[in-house]
């Protein structure tokens, strides 16, 4: 992976290890519960692969079998899992949707010529990567490869699909530098945003597709989805589409982070059957609320 993006990756994990953690207990605990219970269900005798390993904060390495190998682009995430569970796990180091290179490359061609490297208008590159983005298809051929080769049997997916679009954000403004390439105006409409969303659906999509594929049991944990504002919030029984299990008596806004995929049903119609699955609400920060999923599926019979 290039330098540029690695050093974007680790300061995306910095700044999430840098929150204040005081609230997360109860999202920790559940999530440590659900990642454990994947990994004592796994087969030693087979690999076991943990996609997002991160710091090690949500997993519980303790449990690993010891076939087990972690997989985060953060060129630090291997060494602080170490130092937090004393344990030098293999490791690969990939960008899991396959297409931050090309969305880097793009934005930055868009943003300045490449002959002078000078930066063109803001908007007139705003409308310009806009136009390119529907050309980018991300292929997540690395992790494709991977479970080809090492045939995983189980597969965990420890909270990183919800964040394919805020890293696809930080690439973007990345390249356009310190003028952000958003439409400021909530009223009118945003071009480059809608493409982004259309790149990250994609990115989703390919995704899953590789692990339906994989024949593995999956144990998966991401956003299903952000709340922001302050009023009382809960869950009610479990009911599709996942906005109308919030139950609030206050103003919320809600942000969908999978771009209305749902992981669940595309699994189920690629063949595999949910056999666990669980909500429930961590408070991130102040005014933001993230709405957690948790699936366990297994290959249909």
């Amino acid at each position: 992976m290039a330098k540029p993006l690695s050093r974007l990756l680790r300061r995306e994990q910095r700044a999430f290890l840098s929150r204040d953690r005081a609230a997360w207990g109860e999202h920790l605990d559940r999530t440590r519960a659900f990642l454990g219970e994947g990994l004592q269900e796994a087969d030693p005798s087979r690999p076991v692969l943990v996609l997002g390993a991160g710091a090690g904060l949500e997993v519980p390495w303790g449990l690993a079998p010891a076939l087990t190998t972690g997989w985060d682009a953060d060129p630090w995430s291997r060494a602080r899992t170490a130092l937090r569970h004393r344990r030098w796990a293999p490791w690969v180091f990939e960008d899991l949707t396959g297409g931050l290179a090309d969305l880097d490359a793009a934005a930055r061609r868009a943003a300045a010529e490449p002959w002078s490297r000078r930066r063109r208008d803001p908007e007139k590159a705003a409308r310009r990567l806009a136009g390119l983005l529907p050309s980018l298809h991300p292929d997540p051929e690395a992790l494709r490869a991977w479970i080809g080769t090492q045939n995983p049997g189980t597969i965990l997916a420890a909270n990183l699909m919800g964040q394919f679009g805020a890293v696809a954000e930080r690439v973007v403004e990345s390249a356009f530098g310190p003028v952000a390439p958003w439409e400021a105006d909530p009223e009118r409409p945003d071009p480059l945003a809608e493409a982004l969303q259309a790149w990250t659906r994609r990115a989703l999509e390919a995704f899953l597709a590789v692990l339906a594929g994989s024949g593995a049991i999956l144990w998966l944990i991401h956003d299903r989805g952000v709340v922001f504002g302050e009023g009382l919030l809960d869950l009610g029984p479990w009911v599709e589409p996942w906005t109308a299990q919030l139950r609030s008596r206050g103003e919320l806004e809600v942000s969908d982070p999978l771009m209305g995929l749902d992981a669940g049903a595309l699994l189920g119609v690629a063949g595999l059957d949910t056999h666990r699955r669980d909500r429930w609400i961590w408070p991130l920060a102040p005014g933001q609320r993230h709405v957690v999923e948790a699936l366990a599926l297994r290959p249909r019979a």
